[in-house]
């Protein structure tokens, strides 16, 4: 560009701020900034530069201009005046110019480029009757993310403003462009009854195993049914959990969950299509999104299809077709033989996909044993006897363990039974590790123990197993350790070196005989899996120990799956895990908010011996090894009372250089970032291509340290598609094997260098969020475990503006600016309103309090949603969005990939062999946990579960803050 004309205006006016400062203006949630009509502002009509293109900004390329005419037409007889036109303010400063002629191409000769003259003002002059004149507004990013611009036009008496958005992209950014634009699909009525149908052809699985005991269907309760779909709570959830009522009471919460299980598959329900012969037997259908597995199926789902027909009042019944095999867009199926007699390949059908009720019956099988537990178990508080633990002392096997974790260990070993020993403590203070110690001790020493372990997910169970095995000097024989897998886990998805320790037929998982099972002393499995071992014929007691791993992350139905079935009153049971990280999955609001949302092992806490820290019935574990220092401040505070002790020596200094840490001594960092939130094709889920591109430029630094790895490094981000997006920019760059997942994914794992991506840059979108607990920003628990995953480097993208009106995100983002690691685009200033004490005191009381007040429709926000209902809150806001609430909910469950397996992928095709292991049949991994049957696979967090803050968080926050 040639050169630049400064002029002082000697008056400054502007709706937006009277300080020449842009600021952040969120054009998603204000659409008057860009939406005003030229045609109604007077006698000059002033263009709109740079005109959003289906809502969002123009693409601008960094290092390149971009340019835009601005047309103003004096439509009237008379001339006018035009005393100025200048820029009043740019974000980033000085980012546009204006021109009287367009801006020289990037190819232009060095003659063109040096006539050329930009200006952030304009002279005076007088519009002539009916003229019309042309000037130039152009931009040449130097860096990606949004460049925002607010021009003044001072016509006659009017002051006119024109609000300008470009977002600039660099290669990365722009290689994540979408394509497609986003459009949502029409909202799926139920096309027909499920419980009525023509059966259709299982397919074969190899050699069929018995079971000893056949798992009962428990069908919905009809009037159960009725009044859900009514949208009333039955009234035994509304009268609370008690003795009396305990089974009633869960399998009621189970069926409002199937329920609504069903109304959300119903997205994928097809109308009108076709269905292709193969063969006599088999017909062929294509599923759109089936290679993105949404829907997710696999062989040995089953779905209904039926005639489609003008006749609202038909009585032909559907079938059921099973799948016999998946193609990349297409199931094939078999159908009852009459279907097949009937079809012709021009036929249309409505089709409506089901899933397997295994699992769920799983749970009304352990919540209707659990009731003859007794009080010891379901309510400790009840027992007339407290009990105490005569300790055991032993010769630690790990010679690294604290005090706190020897303790919990004697403690372990000299309890007798019930009622359930609780290990808690926060991330890092080595919960996993106790348990292992304490098993080694219990094989080594007492000969007669049977172990049984559980997990709430394949690779923390295979975690477990891999501790167990590393242990030096042990000596565990191959022939006394099992790892129960489900059948339909892939074969591959085992480790080479550990799959000795399981039982298989062709690469197919499979439960042992009962002679078999009866040689093991330790046995692995995940919680829903331990079903199989009941079904084969195990009896109550024959486990003296049963540990509960990751116990805070299931939800009571799944926890009581080994206790109920296995236990006796002498059994010890042991849970180990966090209330203040990540809880159950729930998809049913209404159930999570009722009960189904609380963990076994949250509930215990409710109990005075518990809740009080009694040493004869839970240990708490405070040290902490695996995070900098600095890393744990701030979760210590806001989740932990400030109890949480680092005990980590600072020995990566080394990292820091290649971070271009502003702060050396300070291993956390913000990247303050205006991006844009965008989706694409048919997928709800979100994505931000400017913090991907961001996120991959400090990749690429970091890994300029050649003591680092990609295994090193690890990224967190809440959505699915900015998942996507992040590897598939990974892999163009050839360092694929950085893990990028959702904060489930890597709750229980670490990495020296952690990188989050908030993807949001929308107050409009946050609000939502806030009501449907979706994304990270909205949900405390995630921060926790996010923040808590680093042992080294922490790094936030993200927009702070947005960021900031979480109360804990934005005590993080404080924390880093005060401690001079802010960088990137300005800060949103301090005085901003935060959440007022009402919500901290709500917060407070939904902690406490069992039943629908325990959960509000967002973190730390009681305001009208809460009160007016989320349906009246969306109808006031926008109307569109209620729709939308299906699709959001899909992308926020994409986020749990490895969460616990309330309704894991255990297909075993709807068969009852070895117990058939089932699954959720058709429900896509965005609508389900599926870490039964994989390790870390799919997607974007919405899972309705308890965003808790605890009763001393408001106390923390006004601490932070320096008010208390």
């Amino acid at each position: 560009m040639g050169s630049m004309i400064k002029k002082d205006w000697d008056e400054e006016y502007s709706v937006v701020g009277d300080k020449g400062e842009v600021g952040f203006l969120d054009f998603e949630d204000d659409k008057s900034i860009n939406s005003f009509s030229p045609l109604e502002e007077g006698p000059v009509m002033i263009s709109i530069p740079f005109p959003f293109i289906d809502g969002k900004p123009q693409s601008a390329f960094i290092g390149e201009t971009s340019a835009d005419s601005i047309s103003i037409r004096n439509t009237i007889n008379e001339p006018i005046d035009l005393w100025s036109i200048r820029i009043f303010c740019s974000n980033p400063e000085d980012s546009y110019v204006l021109s009287l002629m367009k801006p020289p191409c990037a190819y232009a000769n060095e003659s063109e480029s040096n006539a050329f003259v930009g200006t952030d003002a304009l002279e005076d002059r007088v519009l002539q009757p009916r003229q019309n004149l042309t000037i130039w507004l152009s931009c040449k990013p130097k860096e990606i993310g949004l460049h925002t611009s607010v021009v003044h036009f001072d016509v006659g008496f009017e002051k006119i403003e024109r609000v300008v958005f470009l977002l600039a992209d660099d290669q990365v950014s722009q290689a994540l462009f979408s394509k497609k634009p986003y459009s949502r699909g029409p909202r799926r009525r139920k096309m027909f009854e499920l419980d009525n149908y023509v059966v259709g052809s299982r397919p074969s699985r190899g050699i069929m195993q018995s079971s000893k005991f056949r798992l009962p269907r428990y069908p919905i309760p009809k009037e159960i049914r009725e009044m859900v779909e009514a949208k009333h709570i039955p009234d035994v959830v509304m009268e609370g959990l008690n003795r009396l009522n305990y089974s009633s009471y869960f399998s009621t919460l189970i069926s409002m969950e199937e329920i609504h299980l069903e109304e959300e598959m119903r997205a994928y329900d097809m109308e009108c299509v076709t269905m292709r012969r193969r063969n006599s037997h088999i017909l062929s259908l294509e599923v759109p999104g089936l290679a993105e597995r949404r829907p997710s199926l696999v062989y040995g789902d089953s779905i209904l299809a039926k005639l489609t027909t003008d006749d609202p009042d038909s009585k032909f019944l559907p079938y059921q077709g099973y799948i016999h095999g998946v193609e990349a867009d297409e199931i094939l199926l078999n159908f009852d033989r009459n279907m097949h007699l009937c079809h012709r390949d021009d036929n249309l059908y409505n089709v409506s996909f089901t899933y397997n009720r295994f699992n769920m019956r799983r749970l009304y099988h352990a919540v209707e044993a659990a009731e003859r537990l007794g009080s010891a178990v379901l309510f400790p508080s009840q027992t007339l006897e407290k009990r105490v633990i005569s300790t055991t002392p032993f010769q630690p096997l790990n010679p690294s363990l604290n005090r706190e974790q020897i303790h919990s260990i004697e403690m372990i070993l000299g309890c007798k039974g019930f009622p359930p020993y609780v290990i808690h403590g926060p991330p890092g203070t080595g919960k996993t590790m106790t348990l292992v110690e304490a098993i080694l001790q219990l094989y080594t020493t007492r000969r007669k123990a049977r172990i049984l372990v559980c997990a709430s997910s394949n690779s923390a169970a295979d975690y477990v197993l891999e501790k167990l095995l590393t242990k030096e000097g042990v000596g565990i024989r191959e022939t006394e350790i099992f790892r129960l897998n489900a059948s339909c886990r892939p074969y591959y998805d085992v480790r080479k070196e550990l799959t000795r320790f399981c039982y298989f037929d062709n690469e197919t998982f499979k439960c042992p005989p009962f002679k078999a099972l009866l040689r093991y002393r330790v046995i692995i499995s995940t919680y829903t899996s331990a079903y199989l071992l009941h079904a084969e014929g195990i009896n109550k007691g024959h486990f003296s120990h049963i540990f509960l791993d990751e116990a805070g992350q299931a939800s009571e139905p799944e926890t009581m799956v080994p206790i109920s079935t296995l236990c006796v009153e002498d059994t010890v049971v042991v849970l180990a895990g966090d209330p203040m990280q990540l809880g159950p999955v729930v998809y049913s609001k209404e159930a999570e908010r009722w009960g189904l949302g609380k963990s076994y092992m949250e509930r215990l806490f409710e109990f005075d011996c518990y809740e009080g820290g009694d040493e004869n019935y839970v240990t708490k574990l405070l040290r902490n090894y695996r995070s900098h220092p600095a890393i744990l401040e701030l979760p210590s505070k806001i989740f932990y009372r400030g109890e949480l002790i680092a005990c980590k020596d600072d020995d990566d200094c080394s990292i820091y250089d290649g971070a271009n840490l502003p702060n050396k001594i300070f291993p956390l960092l913000f990247v303050g970032i205006q991006g844009c939130d965008e989706r694409e094709g048919s997928n709800p889920s979100w994505f931000n291509r400017t913090e991907a591109s961001k996120v991959v430029d400090i990749i690429k630094k970091v890994l300029m340290n050649t003591e680092l790895t990609e295994d090193d490094i690890g990224v967190i981000t809440p959505y699915r598609q900015q998942v996507l997006k992040l590897q598939k920019a990974l892999e163009t760059l050839e360092i694929p094997n950085i893990k990028v997942g959702s904060v489930e994914q890597f709750q229980g794992q670490e990495r020296k260098v952690i990188i989050i991506s908030t993807v949001r840059s929308t107050v409009k979108h946050n609000k939502f969020d806030r009501v449907y607990n979706l994304g990270f920003l909205t949900n405390s628990r995630r921060l926790n475990v996010a923040i808590t995953r680093a042992r080294s480097l922490l790094i936030i993208v993200g927009n702070p503006h947005i960021i900031t009106k979480d109360p804990y995100w934005n005590m993080l983002l404080r924390y880093c600016a005060d401690n001079g690691s802010y960088q990137g685009c300005p800060l949103p200033p301090e005085s901003q309103p935060s959440p007022d004490q009402s919500s901290m005191h709500f917060v407070e009381h939904r902690f406490n309090t069992p039943g629908p007040d325990r959960t509000d429709f967002g973190e730390a926000n009681y305001s009208k949603e809460v009160e007016c209902g989320v349906e009246a809150w969306l109808s006031h806001n926008n109307n569109d969005e209620y729709y939308e609430h299906s699709n959001q909910l899909i992308q926020a469950f994409e986020a749990r990939e490895d969460a616990p397996e309330q309704y894991p992928r255990e297909a075993e095709c709807g068969l009852e062999n070895e117990c058939g292991e089932g699954r959720v049949e058709g429900v896509s991994e965005e609508l389900r946990g599926e870490a039964e049957c994989r390790e870390d696979d799919p997607g974007d967090g919405a899972v309705v579960q308890p965003g808790m803050m605890l009763p001393w968080a408001g106390w923390a926050i006004n601490k932070w803050n320096g008010r208390g």
